[in-house]
């Protein structure tokens, strides 16, 4: 059994004294495991770095064995970025969000277009909102999309501030201000606004997170990838302490974009 594909690298784990098991996200065969004898060496760690595109070639026996690929690097997204500890982190997140929250095996080419455009932006300024928005994209993918488009208690499509960590659905100023404090905010950017700072994107973070967990990893397939239920990957977790400290520190006026 062969295939060739194009893929993105999602995670290389050490097997043995010097193979490792080399996770892709594949444009026809989904999310897929194979092991790249000699992985640990000095020639294949740059090709297998979380983000870097390759062209994939599978082998195995029988098509249920975990098989050998050979991969050619066709291009470096993380090394791209390497003065950028934003871009890092939110590669390295999408990278750890995407292993963790597809089934293995099944083909979704939607998915990986969007995480290819996520990673090809050449725009360091949008990495971040683009980032929440493939979140939503991945939650719609995977039958959880939230609904932005109008108020969920009266149908307005104006003066839409909050969302509803319930039903994943938008609320307007008025219905939601006697819940202020447990609707989440809707950071503007979502709906077409042209600025966004540090705390926008910290807002957007925690939704989509609530989002993730409530929903993808509340069962999750693989407890090596998220230990408890409802956990988020750990890189995921680090992006969002990023933007944390960042709001924290925030100064009156500044933006990112």
């Amino acid at each position: 059994m062969d295939w060739t594909d194009e893929g993105i690298v999602l995670s290389a784990r050490p097997h043995g004294e010097n193979a490792a098991v080399v996770t892709l996200l594949t444009a026809a065969h989904g999310r897929h495991a194979g092991l790249v004898p000699g992985g640990q060496g000095r020639t294949a760690r740059p090709v297998l770095q979380p983000g870097n595109r390759v062209q994939a070639v599978w082998r195995a026996r029988l098509v249920d064995h975990l098989g050998n690929y050979t991969l050619d690097l066709a291009a470096a997204q993380a090394a791209l970025w390497l003065d950028a500890p934003d871009i890092i982190a939110i590669i390295s997140s999408a990278c750890a969000v995407t292993e963790a929250s597809l089934p293995e095996r099944q083909p979704l080419p939607g998915v990986y277009a969007g995480l290819a455009t996520l990673l090809s932006l050449q725009d360091a300024d949008l990495w971040a909102p683009v980032y929440i928005k493939w979140e939503m994209n991945l939650l719609q993918a995977l039958g959880y999309g939230l609904d932005l488009n109008q108020c969920a208690a009266s149908g307005e499509t104006e003066n839409l501030v909050y969302v509803s960590p319930r039903t994943g659905r938008a609320v307007s100023r008025e219905a939601g201000a006697p819940y202020h404090d447990k609707l989440f905010p809707l950071p503007p950017f979502l709906l077409g606004g042209g600025t966004w700072d540090a705390r926008d994107i910290l807002q957007g973070l925690e939704m989509t997170g609530h989002f993730l967990s409530r929903h993808i990893f509340a069962n999750p397939h693989s407890r090596q990838l998220i230990p408890r239920d409802g956990d988020l990957p750990q890189a995921r977790q680090r992006l969002l302490e990023y933007y944390r400290k960042a709001a924290e520190s925030l100064q009156d006026g500044a933006v990112l974009a």
